[in-house]
């Protein structure tokens, strides 16, 4: 498939050149309970150490969690959530020179970042958990990342069709609240309300989703999905996810890949471009 068609993503003073080269987003977990790095960034200044690393190995955005969103996850409170990302948002945003992104489902979390200076909002319930989010994004003119997820798992489901049924709600909310549609980018959702099937399918149909006219950004970074293909720990999985993104990058055009290991997949994306757009 050829690369997705140039488009330029305004995300508060910043411009992200969406099409022929896949941006990379650098993940910065400031969790003590992280699948995937077991709270390595938790404390601020080990955060911005990584970020400095992210950033160096070709990060173009940082995406900043205070809360682990794994399944079966504990539900951290906004203030305990806020507590964690707030001693880290203005230094990535007076630092680092790339957008900052914040990684939550909470309005008010979202709202508090945004007046510390990030530029997206990356809600991994794309505006359908908390009523006021979609306002957050409108009033502060910031960029968004809206996610597909489900409460459970349906076997049955077409997951297409149902993603395809979700971001179409997910639309009429954002623009109901003024969240212009030029601001948003559609996460499938991997590893969230899905089957493994569901998951591989996802990955596999993406071009599907283009009908929307919308961005694709695609996370299976270490994800659990690797490990039931071929039994590793999310430390092991960074081939299997390198392969997957790949798969996008050639077959669905993806616009964005959300990963840990940055300069891995600046390398493969990369490559993927140069063979996807040979003539």
């Amino acid at each position: 498939m050829p690369a997705a068609p140039s488009r330029t993503l305004l995300a508060r003073g910043h411009a992200l050149h969406l099409g022929p080269r896949t941006l990379i987003m650098g993940i910065l977990n400031v969790t003590p309970d992280s699948f995937s790095d077991g709270g390595r960034s938790a404390a601020p200044d080990d955060a911005l150490a990584n970020a400095r690393r992210l950033v160096a190995e070709g990060a173009e955005i940082l995406d900043v969690g205070g809360e682990s969103t794994r399944p079966g996850h504990t539900p951290v409170a906004a203030e305990d959530e806020w507590a964690r990302i707030a001693p880290v948002i203005p230094a990535l945003v007076a630092e680092m020179g790339v957008p900052v992104s914040v990684d939550t489902y909470k309005a008010e979390v979202a709202r508090r970042a945004l007046e510390a200076g990030a530029s997206i909002v990356n809600d991994v319930w794309g505006f359908t958990h908390d009523p006021d989010m979609a306002k957050v994004v409108a009033d502060y003119d910031a960029a968004a990342v809206v996610m597909h997820n489900r409460a459970e798992v349906d076997e049955s489901l077409d997951i297409i069709s149902e993603m395809l049924g979700f971001f179409e709600r997910v639309l009429e909310i954002a623009d109901r609240a003024g969240v212009k549609r030029e601001k948003l980018v559609l996460d499938p959702g991997i590893g969230f309300g899905k089957s493994f099937p569901q998951n591989l399918a996802a990955i596999r149909r993406l071009p599907e989703l283009r009908v929307l006219g919308l961005p694709i950004l695609l996370g299976t970074s270490r994800k659990s999905l690797i490990g039931k293909v071929i039994q590793t720990t999310p430390q092991e999985r960074v081939p299997g996810t390198i392969a997957s993104n790949v798969i996008a990058i050639m077959d669905g055009g993806v616009e964005i890949i959300r990963v840990h290991d940055v300069a891995a997949h600046v390398q493969a994306a990369r490559v993927a471009e140069a063979i996807r757009d040979a003539s």
